[in-house]
């Protein structure tokens, strides 16, 4: 399982989303171009926008994967004439009330040996990829899965054990801010930003964008941090291009190995280079980011490009865009990845803690990360599990240490 004499700090955790998450607060006007569950008694599905959404294929979570069961699958170590989809192991919703209850998820961490949580979407990650076309109902949409959020687990409660990450677009900028401010009064000490252009007509924006400049400057000024955590990006279409499919269904159609090569980390890292090359953090030194299960691979290639283009485009640089890097992105990388080569590259300050519990494709016991932690010393390890995320998030925790 794993073992440190305090209690870690896990910032990649989910939760399942009930059937009314984007609807039970939504304004009526958008009942129709929102999230809509339809099910003929048998089978449930979910329909954004004006076609069937098969990010998540069954929108009920019933029955749900077992935590870790992929493991192997996602180390790439599955044994010998051993067929990966007998890794799959499901059971019923009703035995997990921790995925759905707050009360009952805060019971579990104690013996997870966690102090607290950061708390991320499963379906709601696909969401605004779907309404990309509609920004009135992408902004309508995820302000009511806030208000559901925040009403269900709470942005920020004072036990401080779970930590329910909101979700904003930058798709309508004066939007955002509203919402930002709806979240902030709310108690939210992060927010989540899909890793991605950010929608727009007629084209989409770089998130470095001055559009969005008044959406960083705030978040910037109230010391609350942004997650890009991994989703539907919209990546696939780069896939497309080489005969691939366009829309993401993970666990609904057999994968085409080819996808993984072509688009796999890429969002990330052109996510943050929209950030760094396009200077945003130039002009709002404050902003801290975070790059959630989306690996670490691609600092490795962003950190060259970067050094590489500076070189090129000096003029275009006010501050040495590696130590921008270095200074403004946490990461919290795949367990299974080269981690003391990560620290050599971003510095072990800038690493965090995630477990991706309860998905399949996480870990089994959150703690079990500090087994590939063994190239670290003691005090290093306690940063990675613990320190990093308190300075990250900018909050102080006595009874965490």
């Amino acid at each position: 399982m794993g073992q440190v004499n305090y209690q870690a700090i896990d910032v990649d955790n989910h939760y399942y989303e009930p059937l009314d998450a984007f609807t039970r607060h939504l304004d009526k006007r958008f009942r129709r171009r929102g999230v809509q569950m339809f099910s003929d008694g048998r089978h449930t599905q979910a329909i954004i926008g004006d076609r069937v959404n098969r990010f998540i294929p069954n929108p009920t979570f019933d029955p749900i994967i077992l935590p870790g069961c992929l493991d192997l699958l996602f180390r790439g170590e599955i044994p010998e004439g051993v067929n990966p989809s007998s890794l799959m192991k499901v059971e019923k919703l009703q035995l997990r009330p921790e995925y759905q209850r707050r009360e009952a998820r805060v019971a579990v961490l104690d013996s997870q040996g966690l102090a607290t949580i950061v708390m991320f979407p499963t379906f709601g990650c696909g969401v605004e990829e779907a309404l990309k076309d509609d920004i009135e109902a992408t902004m309508a949409s995820l302000h009511a899965f806030n208000r559901w959020l925040d009403e269900d687990w709470g942005f920020d409660r004072p036990d401080r054990r779970v930590l329910a990450v909101p979700m904003i677009s930058l798709a309508d900028p004066q939007e955002a801010i509203r919402e930002i401010d709806f979240v902030l009064a709310r108690g939210a000490r992060l927010v989540h930003v899909r890793p991605a252009p950010v929608p727009g007509i007629p084209k989409s924006r770089s998130l470095g964008h001055r559009s969005h400049d008044p959406v960083w400057a705030r978040l910037a000024e109230a010391g609350v941090p942004v997650a890009f955590h991994l989703g539907d990006s919209g990546y696939l279409k780069i896939a497309a291009m080489w005969g691939g499919k366009e829309t993401f269904e993970p666990f609904s159609v057999p994968p085409d190995p080819l996808d993984k090569i072509l688009v796999d980390d890429r969002a990330i890292h052109d996510t943050m280079a929209s950030l760094i090359v396009h200077g945003v953090f130039d002009r709002h030194p404050a902003l801290r980011v975070a790059s959630i299960e989306n690996g670490s691979e691609w600092v490795h290639r962003l950190a060259k490009r970067l050094k590489k283009l500076a070189n090129q485009h000096p003029r275009a640089f006010p501050n040495d865009p590696v130590d921008t890097l270095r200074e403004h992105v946490w990461v919290s990388p795949y367990y299974e990845e080269d981690l003391v080569l990560l620290a050599e590259k971003i510095g072990v300050d800038r690493i965090l803690f995630g477990s991706d519990w309860p998905h399949g494709e996480g870990l089994e016991s959150p703690l079990s990360f500090t087994a590939e932690l063994a190239g670290f010393t003691e005090p290093d390890t306690r940063k990675i599990m613990h320190d990093n995320a308190l300075s990250f998030l900018g909050i102080t925790m006595s009874s965490a240490a």
